[in-house]
C-alpha cells in the first residue's frame, strides 16, 4: 500500500506564544522504524502538557499558573531555562499531541502485517525496559518524540492498542492522557469502596475522568468546579459539587461529605492546596498530577505530621494502565466527554479555547 510523501501537520518551532505553532501542508510523512507502526490519525486531543511545553511553564523560573493571557503569549523570561517535564531540553521542530485515535496503515520490520487496518488508540507513555519508574526511561508521545497533530504519526507497535468500539475517533481521542492520568492519581491513594474522594478541577479532562473512575471503584465523589458545570458532573456520578469560589472550602467539603475527606485528587494546586489538605481526615491521602493555579503553595507542615497524611505526586503511569482502561471503554463503562472539536489548521484557536477553561471534558483536533 502506498501513502502520500507529504502531509498536514502543526509543528512547534520553539518555546513561546501561539505564534510558535506553524501549520504546514508539506511536512514529510514519517516512516515506521523496526518495531513501529504508521498510524493515519483520525483525531488527537489536547492536554495541559501541550500548553506547558509550548509556554516554557516547566522552567523553574515560573512560580505561577498559566492564565489565558500567559498561555497565549508564553513566558519569554523563562525560555532560556525551558525544559520538558523530565527536565531535558526539547528538540524543535516538534509535532505535539499525545491523544491519538486512528488506524494502522503500515508497519515496520518485525511487526505483524496483519495489524494493518487495525483501529487503535495510542498509549502515550513510551516506557523503556527495566525500571519504568525512572524518568530517564519514560518518554512521552508528542513531547520527547513527534505526536499526533498531523495526518500521520509513528509509534512503537506495543503502544498502538487495538480497540473495538462504536465511538468515533473524535470521541476516542478524549481518553488517552486524561484517563491514564486520572487512574494513576487514584491508584496512588489506594482509594477504597465507600470512601469519600474530593476532586479539585473536576470539570477538566483529568478531573471528569477521575469522577467516573472513582465511582467505578464505589467511592463517594465531591467535585470542585464552577457552579455552571455542576449538572454535568452530577450526571457523571458526583454526589456533591462545591463551587470553586466558595470562601470556606475545607468547611464546605466536610459539610458535603458528612465529615473529613478520605482522599483528595488535585490538578489545581495554588491557593487551593492548603484548604484541600485541611479537609482531609487523620490518615487521609492526597495525590496531585498538576498545578494549573500555580506550583508554589502555602503549607503548614504540622498538617502532614500530626494528621499522619500521605502526599504523593502522580506523573509516570504504570505499564498496563492504558490496555486495562481500553477494555473499560469497549464495555461502555467510561463516557467520552467531548467539549469541542477544531480542524487541525485551527490548533491555535483550540488551545485558546482550552486556556479559557469554560469547557467540561476534552477539546479535540480532527484531521477530516
Amino acid at each position: 500500500m502506498t501513502h502520500p510523501t507529504s502531509m498536514r501537520a502543526v509543528i512547534l518551532t520553539g518555546h513561546g506564544g501561539l505564534d510558535k505553532l506553524e501549520y504546514r501542508e508539506d511536512w514529510p510523512v514519517p516512516k515506521p522504524s523496526a518495531g513501529e507502526v504508521l498510524i493515519k490519525v483520525g483525531a488527537c486531543g489536547l492536554n495541559n502538557t501541550d500548553i506547558n511545553t509550548r509556554t516554557a511553564w516547566y522552567s523553574k523560573a515560573i512560580r505561577g499558573g498559566i492564565s489565558p493571557s500567559s498561555g497565549r503569549a508564553g513566558f519569554a523570561h523563562a525560555v532560556a531555562d525551558a525544559r520538558g517535564w523530565v527536565g531535558a531540553a526539547l528538540q524543535f521542530p516538534r509535532i505535539q499531541g499525545a491523544d491519538v485515535a486512528g488506524h494502522i496503515v503500515a508497519v515496520g520490520d518485525g511487526v505483524d502485517t496483519g495489524r494493518i487496518g487495525e483501529r487503535v488508540i495510542v498509549d502515550p507513555w513510551l516506557l523503556g525496559p527495566g525500571n519504568w519508574f525512572d524518568s530517564k526511561n519514560a518518554a512521552y508521545f508528542g513531547s520527547e518524540c513527534d505526536g499526533g497533530f498531523a495526518d500521520y504519526t509513528t509509534v512503537r507497535a506495543d503502544n498502538a492498542i487495538r480497540i473495538d468500539s462504536p465511538l468515533s475517533d473524535v470521541e476516542l481521542a478524549t481518553f488517552p492522557c486524561a484517563y491514564t492520568t486520572a487512574d494513576n492519581l487514584i491508584s496512588r491513594t489506594g482509594l477504597r469502596p465507600g470512601e469519600t474522594a474530593v476532586i479539585a478541577g473536576a470539570s477538566g479532562g483529568v478531573g471528569s475522568a477521575a469522577v467516573q473512575l472513582c465511582r467505578l471503584r464505589g467511592a463517594r465523589v465531591i467535585a470542585i468546579a464552577s457552579r455552571s458545570k455542576a449538572a454535568l458532573l452530577e450526571e457523571l456520578g458526583a454526589q456533591a459539587v462545591i463551587d470553586r469560589a466558595t470562601p470556606h472550602m475545607a468547611e464546605a467539603i466536610r459539610a458535603a461529605g458528612g465529615g473529613s475527606a478520605d482522599v483528595v485528587l488535585d490538578v489545581v494546586g495554588g491557593g487551593l492546596f492548603r484548604l484541600l489538605v485541611e479537609a482531609l481526615r487523620h490518615g487521609g491521602r492526597y495525590s496531585t498530577s498538576g498545578a494549573i493555579a500555580g506550583p508554589f503553595v502555602d503549607f503548614d507542615l504540622r498538617q502532614l505530621i500530626y494528621k499522619d497524611l500521605q502526599l504523593t505526586g502522580a506523573t509516570i503511569v504504570p505499564p498496563g494502565t492504558a490496555p486495562r482502561l481500553i477494555r473499560l471503554i469497549e464495555r461502555g463503562l467510561l463516557r467520552p466527554l467531548l467539549a469541542a472539536q477544531f480542524p487541525l489548521r485551527e490548533l491555535a484557536a483550540a488551545q485558546e479555547a482550552f486556556l479559557e477553561k469554560r469547557h467540561v471534558g476534552n477539546i479535540v483536533v480532527t484531521m477530516s
